[in-house]
């Protein structure tokens, strides 16, 4: 069975941190490496997405070419994905001429269906002054579904709603900041409602037609939510072409380019096309046929696309696989906050590489602090104290000084040869070990693979301390119980070196050649397994050992703070980030504002009825991590309020708070819970936010002029 992996395609906008490697790109290279070992046929295709709106956005705002700014970054987070060991097959572009053949031809097959399109006059906001229509991330607004103002014309950052640009309240273009006009336009609409009856029974049970393509319980909950979260609100045909001279050219349609998220996920077939013509495939063979399965890794931003989306286009087009699975992780986030490029919290690939070029086994030392707190299944948070503890107590303590010591001590009493031994118990732990570590990385349980790892290294050590062949041999040194307790280790140590091949590459590599072994290929893991199912040892007696010093040098040492020092600049860079904002903070008026939205009349301003109210109780939504269900009391009556607040209040946190609240809006329903009123909040530079509230003790249902 052939196994086609790919990974989101990132934007070629800007550099990579470290949380778009511990999303889509890491969990990826794991599987992959252990699927090689295996001795499966992988291929792995990634590339950098060149088409996106915030690329030409960026473009207009320096005054350079669009290609400028996307040659640049395909070379830094390429270069970045190779000197971390992100192990793809291909990593192609989608600027590539194949790419702009390969999505034009996708285009004209479905076009040709005559079904799969529908042809509409819409009207779409142009900006007056720009002289131009907006794509969905030319206009910003207000979020008609958690009241951000900040939502962008196709989806709201801040709680995820997936959004169309009439949607927005107050939108403005983010090209000049002119309000936006409503013109006549054509576009080319894909008749994504015509698939939800097959995609949601495909994600329900994972059948198509009746016919078994995989088993949902394997996908993650969170995948499987969003997916029929989406699919029970009801697919509606979406948009696929643009009004940008910035893309891939629609067909015999001049001023017109594909939508980006058209484009881009076909991009992982013009990246198994280049590869197959650069290495003599056939890239029919990957994408399909029963031979092969297709495996999506991506962040959880990306799932409708990947789960939704693209899998209606791929059968759409017809012949092309599913995929059998969609891991998507949650996000990382960085010292308790998210990454931020503007105020310069995180750190990104390209600077760990540069600022870390001289701290021992680098590469592998982010890898596996990511791969111990990798967000699978919810957020997570890299920490460099975490880095920390996770480098000296895991890769120090454990593994390396297990490894050394094994060495030493076979060099002392057998000549740096591993002595006879026989099959028993500890051999029977190994094989378990080695077979559970294997067992969740295919199940996508990366965190708990590396778990397993870990344990195994502490059975070793705690295994080589109870025997303590030292008292053994200043007892006797004839005492057999030596021999033996050294050929175990030697096996564990074997597996260790091997196991570890996919969290740590570089590390593995060194490892082996302390064990006079040649770096893990291809097969090397099922060969392994073989190997212990049949009792025979991973070194045999008589097996030469070399030696192996301090493999992993701790950051926390007395005699040596080189390594700290290094992890200490980038603390003083955190404490400057917030000493700034500190001193931002003291001085407001300092701080950048928003940009003030156009002028209304006054009796625009009259429509809008305000008023006091005091929450009264408050739960969390259903399947939402960011709404809270409220109701107020407005004096004459209670309403019900749902209010995109769950990630900055609890329920205990708002129960009781007197709130400002407009009322006259339209009612409406929120994951299937009415909302009678929006609660006023403001929200400073970094996302914070805090109730607009009446003095204490202020009645309720007053107006707010």
């Amino acid at each position: 069975m052939k196994s086609l992996l790919t990974s989101a395609l990132p934007y070629a906008n800007g550099p990579l941190h470290l949380g778009h490697l511990a999303g889509a790109y890491l969990p990826a290279d794991i599987y992959a490496r252990y699927l090689r070992l295996m001795g499966r046929e992988v291929l792995w295709v990634c590339g950098s997405d060149e088409h996106g709106a915030a690329i030409t956005l960026r473009a207009k705002k320096e005054g350079i070419d669009p290609r400028d700014i996307i040659d640049k970054y395909h070379a830094l987070n390429k270069g970045s994905f190779e000197a971390l060991g992100i192990s793809f097959d291909y990593y192609h572009r989608t600027s590539a001429p194949l790419h702009h053949e390969t999505s034009q031809e996708f285009f004209t097959k479905l076009l040709k269906r005559g079904d799969q399109f529908e042809i509409k006059t819409t009207e779409q906001y142009y900006d007056p002054e720009a002289n131009q229509f907006l794509a969905d991330r030319y206009i910003k607004g207000t979020c008609p579904n958690c009241g951000s103002e900040n939502a962008f014309g196709d989806q709201c950052e801040n709680c995820g709603k997936d959004l169309s640009p009439t949607e927005l309240i107050n939108p403005v273009s983010t090209i000049s900041g002119a309000k936006p006009e409503l013109r006549e336009t054509k576009h080319w609409f894909f008749r994504l409602d015509e698939h939800e009856t097959w995609l949601k029974e495909w994600i329900q049970t994972g059948k198509v037609d009746g016919v078994q393509l995989h088993d949902p319980k394997d996908w993650k909950k969170h995948v499987v939510g969003q997916c029929m979260s989406w699919l029970d609100g009801g697919l509606m045909p979406r948009s696929i072409t643009r009004d940008l001279d910035w893309g891939i050219q629609v067909p015999d349609a001049p001023g017109k380019v594909l939508y980006v998220w058209f484009d881009a996920p076909i991009g992982y077939i013009s990246s198994t096309k280049q590869w197959a013509i650069e290495n003599g495939g056939n890239w029919e063979d990957w994408w399909k046929g029963d031979d092969s399965e297709l495996v999506h890794f991506i962040g959880k931003d990306n799932i409708v696309f990947h789960c939704i989306v693209f899998p209606a286009m791929l059968k759409a087009h017809g012949e092309y696989n599913l995929p059998v699975n969609v891991p998507a992780n949650q996000f990382l986030n960085f010292e308790g906050d998210k990454f931020s490029k503007s105020r310069g919290w995180g750190i990104e690939l390209q600077e760990y590489v540069e600022e870390f070029k001289d701290f021992p086994n680098s590469e592998d030392a982010i890898r596996w602090a990511l791969i111990r707190n990798l967000p699978e299944q919810q957020d997570a948070d890299f920490t460099w104290d975490g880095f920390t503890e996770y480098h000296d107590k895991d890769l120090a303590d454990k593994l390396g000084n297990f490894i050394n010591r094994v060495t030493v001590l076979t060099h002392k009493y057998f000549g740096g040869r591993v002595p006879e031994g026989a099959h028993t118990q500890v051999q029977s732990e190994v094989t378990e070990a080695v077979y559970k570590i294997g067992q969740d990385i295919e199940a996508f349980r990366f965190k708990d693979a590396a778990t397993s790892f870990v344990e195994l290294a502490s059975f070793g050590n705690t295994y080589l301390q109870d025997a303590a062949p030292w008292s053994l041999f200043k007892a006797n040194p004839d005492d057999p119980a030596i021999a033996e307790t050294m050929y175990h280790c030697a096996q564990i140590a074997a597996a260790l070196a091997l196991t570890c091949t996919p969290f740590i590459p570089f590390s593995a590599d060194r490892l082996r050649a302390v064990l006079n072994q040649i770096p893990a290929t291809n097969g090397d893991w099922q060969l392994a397994m073989d190997t212990l199912a049949a009792g025979r040892p991973l070194l045999p007696s008589g097996h030469e050992l070399g030696e192996a010093g301090v493999l992993f040098p701790k950051i926390i040492d007395r005699k040596d703070d080189s390594r700290n020092a290094i992890i200490q600049k980038q603390r003083d860079k955190m404490a400057a980030v917030l000493a700034a904002k500190t001193e931002t903070d003291a001085a407001p008026e300092q701080e950048a504002r928003e940009a003030f939205k156009p002028e209304m009349t006054f009796d625009d301003f009259l429509k809008m009825d305000l008023r006091t109210a005091t929450i009264l109780t408050a739960e969390k939504v259903k399947k939402s991590s960011k709404l809270l269900h409220l109701t107020i009391d407005l004096g004459s009556e209670q309403r019900s309020v749902v209010s995109g607040i769950a990630k900055h209040f609890t329920p205990e946190e708002v129960v009781g708070r007197q709130v400002v609240c407009v009322t006259n809006l339209a009612p409406r329903k929120m994951a299937g819970v009415l909302s009678e009123a929006m609660i006023l909040m403001a929200e400073d530079g970094e996302g914070k936010l805090v109730f607009v509230s009446p003095p204490t003790g202020f009645g309720n249902g007053w107006t707010v002029r």
